[in-house]
């Protein structure tokens, strides 16, 4: 990771924060304030209604209209704050969402939604009196199919349901409909958006401006992404887009494609390799949260850019309004590793993505991709397999998958492969053996409980693989005799079993992995020990294990290699005592031992650390005594410490001697409640 680009995000993230407010500010006048007030009166005024309703067009604003009715202090308060928030889609995983539905509902949702975890039947009524009364929040719902089986009949218990799309009333009681922006609120939004003002500068053209306004025709979303899009633009993008916008045919509910083809000026004016990264944005499933790491990664391999170049073009998109990023509350600073920051896009725009990627002959695409997740591969994947996929990107999204499901496909020039499913087991797709030039390889299972992975051997092949991301799966034993990745340089596995994969008596890992500069092991509660065979690899650079919460000791020698230079033990809650050893690591920029709850001290040799810039030991309640100033005062390079209040003074003591040292005491706004999410 670059350092320093983790920065670029957070000043991205703020400044998002800060738009979203003032855009809600714009919009959220009398319009917002009444269509709250009347959807609050049909959740908390009604005890007659159960499921309630609210429907408008795509990028009209429902979202936004269900979250301020989610942060209603009235609302919140009427509930006691039992408020759950689900976004459903348009290929839900219904078993999933009953589970956590019903969770929620009977105080079971710290289980993990189990599969030990007991749904009753959809459509449930049940005489359970006079419960807690709970809110259950369902966005983007596509079918009334789907909304049926997501229902539970019980008192004290509402849905609210968030649609394109309206229901009939035997399903949902009451719809409220979104109504679109007046003219005067439709203008702030678009000239705050373009301008950075509430109103049309002198300096513009007041008559182009009010008929592109006009165009938009109250969309809220429309008026944000193509305001921003002809920000700082000279006039003659102006003139070009109002002409396009013109030609176009009315926006309604039955023209959803008519709205893709007006918000496809918004990424005209792109520079290229930032409208093809736009493009990429359509590989990843329908309303999840895309993890950083993912997609700065994605980006490095398939555009040959950098790191820094990636960060640019990120911070580009979220500043246009053409993806969000959403910051985890436990994340770091800019030395931290950025997959506990997220993009999320509107489903509008990833449609957007999607459509302008359709090249009509599926074998010339330069992404192929399946826009929903089904239960099989589309049928015009199998009717071209006589001819090789020219795709640069293929991304793949079902259930579990055998042998015999998948096509015999040739992809001679596929770079990136992103495998999405929720199952148990897990077949990787034999074309694999047909992707010589893969550098990046994303395996993500949405089940609920880890997946086996099968056909393994695929890997054998894939000697330009560069970056692997494994999440919930079963990280299959490594041995002498796996075959090497000789040109792997990032590996991370999320929420997997990992503990049997790296046993240092069988394996040598810098043999499998003799490039290997980052590692990442986060949320894999069986690992208890960092295994040796860790520890001998030269050439790593970065190492993250966070959220391992048995983890409870380090190798004795550590003996970590002396190239690293970022060192993550973020939440590692058993971990009681660092190394002696860690001194070695004279290379060492960043040490991140945050809410290692039971970490009892820094050793003394930590002061050998003279590359050292920033410590975070914030979250570190057992640690109230520093080694001596005398051994901090060594740490030439330490420029930044995040820590508690109650060591603070003991670093104000060495900032003494330190003038360049600057001290942060962290906030303690979260608590440990969020290990049971």
């Amino acid at each position: 990771m670059k350092i320093g680009a983790g920065e670029w995000v957070e000043e991205a993230v703020k400044r998002m924060e800060v738009e979203d407010e003032a855009s809600v500010g714009i919009v959220g006048g009398v319009g917002l304030d009444l269509a709250k007030n009347n959807v609050k009166k049909l959740v908390i005024g009604r005890d007659d209604l159960n499921v309630i309703g609210i429907w408008g067009i795509g990028g009209s604003g429902k979202t936004t209209l269900a979250n301020e009715i989610c942060r209603d202090n009235q609302v919140r308060s009427y509930f006691d704050n039992r408020i759950l928030f689900l976004t459903v889609s348009q290929s839900p995983d219904l078993a999933q969402l009953r589970e956590k539905i019903w969770g929620f509902i009977t105080g079971n949702e710290a289980m993990g939604y189990s599969n030990n975890l007991f749904v009753p039947p959809g459509k449930l009524q049940c005489e359970w009196g006079t419960g807690p009364r709970t809110l259950v929040v369902l966005d983007d719902v596509w079918s009334s199919s789907v909304l049926e089986q997501l229902i539970f009949k019980i008192p004290s218990y509402k849905t609210l349901v968030v649609s394109r799309f309206k229901f009939p009333t035997k399903v949902v009681g009451e719809v409220y409909q979104v109504q679109l922006l007046r003219d005067d609120e439709s203008m702030s939004l678009f000239c705050h958006s373009a301008f950075g003002q509430k109103s049309i500068p002198p300096t513009a053209n007041e008559t182009l401006v009010k008929q592109i306004v006009n165009e938009c025709k109250g969309l809220p979303l429309a008026l944000k992404v193509i305001g921003t899009s002809l920000r700082d633009q000279p006039e003659m993008y102006w003139v070009s887009a109002k002409k396009r916008l013109t030609r176009g045919e009315p926006i309604c509910e039955s023209h959803e494609n008519k709205l893709l083809e007006r918000m496809a000026i918004s990424v005209d004016y792109l520079n290229k390799k930032v409208k093809e990264c736009f493009l990429d944005l359509g590989s990843f499933p329908e309303d999840k949260k895309i993890p950083l790491d993912v997609l700065i990664n994605m980006w490095v391999e398939s555009h040959g850019i950098d790191e820094e170049d990636a960060f640019a073009i990120l911070v580009e998109l979220s500043d246009k309004n053409l993806l969000t990023l959403v910051k985890d509350a436990r994340s770091g600073d800019a030395y931290s590793s950025y997959h506990e920051i997220y993009v999320t896009q509107h489903d509008v725009l990833r449609d957007l993505a999607l459509h302008l990627s359709n090249h009509p002959d599926v074998n010339e695409r330069k992404r192929i991709l399946m826009p929903r997740r089904d239960t099989e591969l589309p049928r015009d994947w199998g009717r071209n397999t006589d001819r090789p996929f020219n795709a640069q990107i293929v991304s793949v999204h079902t259930g579990e998958m055998r042998e015999m499901d998948w096509y015999r496909m040739e992809f001679p020039k596929a770079e990136v492969l992103i495998l999405n499913f929720a199952s148990n087991e897990y077949f990787l797709p034999p074309f694999m053996d047909d992707m010589p030039k893969l550098r990046a390889l994303i395996i993500i299972n949405y089940n609920t409980t880890e997946a086996t992975l099968l056909n393994f051997s695929v890997f054998t092949n894939l000697t330009n693989l560069r970056s692997l991301w494994l999440e919930k799966v079963l990280v299959p034993e490594l041995s002498n005799t796996t075959a090497p990745l000789r040109n792997l340089r990032k590996l991370s596995t999320v929420l997997c079993k990992v503990n049997n994969s790296f046993n240092p008596s069988v394996l040598d890992l810098p043999q499998i992995f003799p490039r290997l500069t980052e590692l990442v092991i986060d949320h894999c509660d069986d690992l208890v020990k960092l295994p040796v065979s860790i520890c001998k690899v030269n050439s790593l650079q970065s190492l993250s294990i966070t959220n391992c919460h048995r983890l409870s000791e380090l190798p004795a020698g550590f003996g970590l290699p002396k190239e690293l230079q970022i060192l993550r033990l973020y939440a590692c809650l058993e971990l009681k005592v660092l190394p002696p050893s860690i001194g070695e690591l004279i290379e060492l920029k960043y040490l991140g031992i945050s809410q290692c709850v039971n970490l009892r001290s820094l050793p003394r040799e930590i002061g050998r650390l003279a590359s050292l810039e920033i410590i975070d030991m914030r979250e570190c309640p057992q640690i109230v005594n520093l080694p001596s100033p005398v051994m901090l005062l060594n740490l030439k390079s330490l420029r930044r410490v995040i820590c508690d209040d109650e060591v603070s003074g003991d670093w104000e003591n060495v900032k003494r001697g330190m003038r360049h040292l600057h001290v942060q005491v962290a906030e303690k706004w979260y608590s440990l409640d969020w290990l049971h999410d």
